[in-house]
């Protein structure tokens, strides 16, 4: 089972570092007084480089070696059904996270930023919440 949970780990830390920085990245790229210019092309931006190559495939990746955690190890107790619905829950704002790119792309004046800070929060929220479960092991006396 290390030999999938080491993948898992490593799959999340790099999705995890990308979805938290991904918010921040748009945000920046919609200010037009930074020192760094995005591309002529508007859907050739950095933004969509690091949700495309980095964050999405390491989604996949820790994904998959999740659930062969999960099918070697045989666990089912609450604490996993309820990571579970946090993790779909931090899926959801992946995709977001994507929508949210291509609302920043279009450049139609639609409010953006105040979206990457509340999509920032969420997932971090999400984030400190899966962490917790995992490491504490609630059982279920302790939820109710």
């Amino acid at each position: 089972m290390l030999w999938f949970l080491v993948p898992h780990l490593i799959g999340l830390l790099f999705w995890a570092a990308s979805l938290l920085y991904l918010p921040a990245l748009i945000a920046g790229s919609l200010v037009r007084e930074n020192a760094f210019r995005e591309p002529a092309d508007p859907f050739d931006s950095i933004s969509r480089l690091v949700f495309t190559r980095i964050a999405t495939p390491s989604a996949l990746f820790a994904i998959i070696a999740g659930t062969l955690v999960f099918l070697f190890d045989h666990t089912v107790d609450i604490w996993l059904i309820a990571k579970l619905t946090l993790v779909a829950a931090l899926v959801l704002s992946h995709a977001a996270t994507g929508l949210l790119i291509l609302r920043a792309e279009s450049g139609n004046g639609k409010p953006v930023i105040g979206w990457c800070w509340v999509l920032g929060i969420v997932q971090c929220l999400l984030m400190i919440a899966i962490v917790w479960l995992v490491l504490g092991k609630p059982s279920l006396q302790e939820w109710l």
